[in-house]
């Protein structure tokens, strides 16, 4: 019988890493996660909740006895350096494009001895996504697409969505916006800079909180905005999408090529 190998114990500070862990079929190694954690569903139920985005549970992480802790981006440096600073072993990433996203995947598989299970995945998925871009790339037109990540202030589509929407059939009206790696870096400060650039959709995800497409709608300015005219104003959850990991890639991926399909299939 082969020896495990790899971190026996680990909590996971956000949720694409259990879903990952989960898929792999390594779900034992994990101890602890985040309370946002919905994907996959059963992990609320067989795993402790022990931390949020910004902090977390410090003394109960410690308990757990975890021989390592995985995180994502800088937002959690803080929670990372208490972490340390208690003497834990810890691992945060930081991706943002698409091709960051899959090294990553890769690099925790690997970390679990789970490479070979995690590559099936990956090509499968990335066959998926070149199913999805050659069937747009029959369609006339493309629509130009507004992603908003949050509405108070207004933040566009970071890089992974930026690029998720391009492979879905639609363009990004902000890409010179989503190479930007911080979300500071995306604000837009001028409320009717969407407005010029006349999007022919709007996607929300207000990172956890619901989208309202009736006060998107009625923002100051904005009854002319094609997608606005035409109604096609559409949420796909954060969980879905503004987690860097299999969620994204797959049914974040398949609801933004759903809407921008039927937008194709009605112009």
């Amino acid at each position: 019988m082969p020896s495990i190998t790899g971190p026996q114990r680990i909590v996971c500070l956000t949720e694409e890493t259990t879903e990952w862990l989960y898929l792999l079929g390594e779900e034992a190694r994990i101890v602890g996660i985040s309370g946002y954690t919905v994907r996959p569903r059963r992990a609320r139920a067989e795993k402790p909740r022990v931390s949020a985005f910004l902090d977390g549970k410090i003394d109960r992480i410690v308990a757990l006895q975890p021989d390592l802790v995985i995180g994502f981006s800088d937002m959690q440096s803080a929670l990372a350096d208490k972490l340390i600073r208690a003497g834990l072993n810890v691992f945060i990433t930081n991706q943002r494009s698409l091709a960051e996203i899959f090294a990553t995947l890769r690099l925790v598989a690997g970390l679990v001895g789970a490479s070979a299970p995690a590559e099936t995945w990956i090509s499968n998925c990335m066959a998926r996504h070149a199913q999805i871009a050659a069937v747009a790339a029959n369609w006339p037109r493309r629509p130009r697409v507004y992603f908003e990540e949050w509405d108070e202030p207004m933040i566009s589509a970071i890089e992974w969505v930026s690029q998720l929407i391009t492979v879905a059939g639609g363009d990004d009206i902000f890409p010179e916006r989503a190479v930007m790696r911080m979300g500071r870096e995306r604000v837009l400060a001028d409320p009717l800079e969407p407005v010029r650039r006349a999007p022919d959709l709007i996607v929300g995800s207000w990172c956890g909180k619901k989208f309202r497409p009736e006060h998107v709608a009625a923002r100051a300015g904005w009854a002319e905005v094609p997608a606005v005219k035409s109604g096609r104003l559409h949420e796909i959850k954060s969980c879905d999408i503004l987690q860097p990991g299999p969620a994204a890639l797959t049914d974040g991926l398949e609801q933004l090529h759903r809407h921008i399909a039927d937008w194709a299939a009605r112009s």
